[in-house]
């Protein structure tokens, strides 16, 4: 529940994404929040004053954040007391911090989709209701939603399909690109680049993004699955899966690994992948990293990665 004039939202993310600039800016200012505007949230330190300071009860994030608050010491002794909800987003939730965080802080965090072409929002998860964690939940008000082929065909129920979306938050066309807006937008509908499927349950879970789709010996393979099944490791801070060149199988699935506790190895990972995943998804190698990646808002940048595995 929102109070008018008496929530605190935690603002990590840079209000030129269209994210933190809906969610934050926008949104909150229309209840008379206060802002806490975090210049910059790395090192993640950054945010403890913020927490320790003042009455935070909302907080907008990608999921590397949330699973950076949940490996400082500071914020597991003083999790938020007066924590309401946190919003995810930006790029997919992994399910294991998803659990840890509201194992921790007692708050749900609901993750919703969007783009920009989308002003941003397509879907959100309730916050009452059916909710599944590892969903992005259902369409907002007046938007339409289908899961279309490669031939722009519905595909079949519980089948993966690219997400199109038709509604009045969807753009009209980019500036002065006209041969990009006819690619993008096709009789009305915005085709959003994103894999997703619809459960029994008319919910929705983004798959990947369809340039991020691995090719196995013919059998698709989507990173955010592997990655998901790689953060639940205890070991693992953080993963991500890119596709390589493969004599034998086309591509073949790399991992790139932060890991949590230095003892891990790749041969202790793999064991852990073969209790979720099914053969052909299964990383063929795994490179253990420092660090990962990231965009100014902590998204991974798996376009990095592909180019250093050139």
């Amino acid at each position: 529940q929102i109070t008018e004039g008496e929530e605190t939202v935690l603002t990590a993310l840079p209000v030129y994404h269209i994210f933190a600039f809906t969610a934050n800016l926008l949104s909150f200012y229309r209840v008379g929040a206060r802002n806490l505007l975090i210049p910059s949230p790395r090192p993640i330190q950054n945010l403890q004053r913020a927490f320790e300071n003042y009455r935070v009860t909302w907080i907008s994030g990608v999921n590397t954040l949330y699973n950076a608050l949940l490996n400082e010491e500071w914020f597991l002794a003083f999790p938020p007391k007066h924590l309401k909800a946190a919003i995810g987003g930006g790029a997919a939730m992994h399910s294991a911090v998803v659990k840890r965080w509201e194992e921790v802080t007692g708050a749900p965090l609901a993750e919703g989709y969007g783009l920009t072409e989308s002003s941003p929002v397509v879907c959100f998860q309730p916050f009452v209701g059916l909710r599944k964690t590892d969903s992005i939940g259902i369409p907002a008000p007046g938007t339409a939603i289908r899961l279309v082929d490669d031939d722009g065909k519905p595909v079949a129920a519980g089948e993966p399909g690219e997400l199109i979306v038709r509604g009045p938050q969807v753009m009209h066309g980019y500036w002065n690109q006209a041969e990009d807006t006819a690619k993008t937008l096709r009789d009305g509908w915005l085709f959003t680049g994103d894999v997703a499927v619809m459960d029994s349950d008319f919910i929705f879970r983004i798959v990947d993004r369809k340039k991020d789709l691995i090719i196995v010996s013919g059998f698709n393979v989507y990173p955010n699955e592997i990655e998901d099944a790689l953060s639940k490791h205890d070991k693992v801070l953080e993963a991500a899966v890119i596709g390589v060149k493969d004599a034998k199988t086309g591509e073949a699935v790399r991992a790139f690994v932060v890991k949590r506790d230095e003892t891990l190895t790749d041969a202790e990972l793999l064991a852990h992948c073969r209790t979720l995943l099914t053969g052909y998804k299964i990383p063929a190698k795994i490179v253990f990293r420092d660090e990962l990646p990231k965009t100014p808002i902590g998204k991974i940048l798996r376009k990095e990665l592909r180019k250093e595995a050139v």
